[in-house]
């Protein structure tokens, strides 16, 4: 993969959550410009939010079919963040699970993904450094993402196994504010795998000759010159006292290419969560 081609997939990924971050954050300066009341610091709270996300989804598989496959994207998780060390660093636990069901243009066949995966990363934090609700960390993360892909249609090879294990970086950017009087923390993140391992069958190799135990050449060296993937998340946390909820906008990008094989796979979700 060309450095060209990274940059265009990484514009790509990116571009909407670029806009909604400009458009969040002149709502949240407009808002915080007319608070008349302090809003505190640039303190994050320790949190376990349950989400769920719902949106489009866009498959494309070369194992199974040559189209690219569109639909919805449907999605369960569970995140957990703590402050330790003084509250100089933070850790994050993510586990969730996503499905998705998509169509080709003709809708007349149709797939179902279904993927679950769990994170785990570290960050240091920068609190207060360029205002005093303003809030930055950064640091290394470890992911295990697996699942299928399944195709009625395709009586030879019906379904392909996904499953690759990365380490990566991560980082956020969070702002607490308020929004008619109701405290608010707005939050964008970034989860970036560099480089780990991934499973592919050769071109046209079935699951059966893999059972019958040709293992050969299944697990590849995964970095982004074979394979990207990224995951943006913003959105806001409003303070209703009792309880908090969540609003945001999650996408996710999945792309290899080995064994003359291509996965290129996203999604653009709204999420939906409470604080637990």
């Amino acid at each position: 993969m060309s450095i060209l081609n990274i940059i265009c997939l990484i514009s790509r990924a990116t571009a909407r959550s670029v806009l909604l971050l400009v458009l969040g954050a002149m709502v949240a300066m407009s808002a915080a410009a007319q608070a008349d009341e302090a809003t505190g610091s640039s303190v994050l709270p320790n949190q376990s939010v349950m989400m769920v996300d719902a949106g489009y989804a866009s498959v494309h598989d070369s194992y199974l079919t040559p189209i690219t496959y569109d639909g919805f994207d449907l999605g369960l998780s569970l995140e957990a963040m703590r402050w330790t060390s003084r509250g100089r660093w933070l850790w994050q636990l993510g586990v969730g699970a996503d499905y998705n069901y998509v169509e080709n243009n003709a809708k007349n066949n149709d797939l179902h993904k279904l993927m679950g995966d769990i994170s785990f990363n570290m960050q240091h934090a920068w609190k207060g450094v360029l205002h005093p609700r303003l809030g930055f960390s950064a640091g290394p993360m470890a992911q295990v993402r697996a699942g299928i892909v399944y195709d009625a249609v395709n009586s030879n090879n019906p379904v392909t196994v996904r499953a690759h294990a990365n380490l990566g970086a991560t980082g956020m950017a969070w702002f607490n504010t308020r929004i008619w009087r109701v405290p608010v923390t707005l939050r964008y993140q970034v989860q970036l795998p560099v480089m780990g391992v991934f499973f592919a069958p050769e071109y046209d190799e079935s699951y059966y000759e893999i059972y019958l135990g040709n293992h050969k050449n299944l697990a590849h060296l995964g970095w982004w010159g074979n394979r990207f993937d990224m995951t943006n998340y913003l959105g806001a946390d409003f303070d209703l006292h009792k309880v908090t909820l969540r609003l945001g906008y999650r996408n996710r990008l999945e792309h290899w290419s080995v064994n003359n094989l291509h996965v290129h796979d996203f999604t653009h979700a709204l999420v939906l969560g409470i604080h637990l």
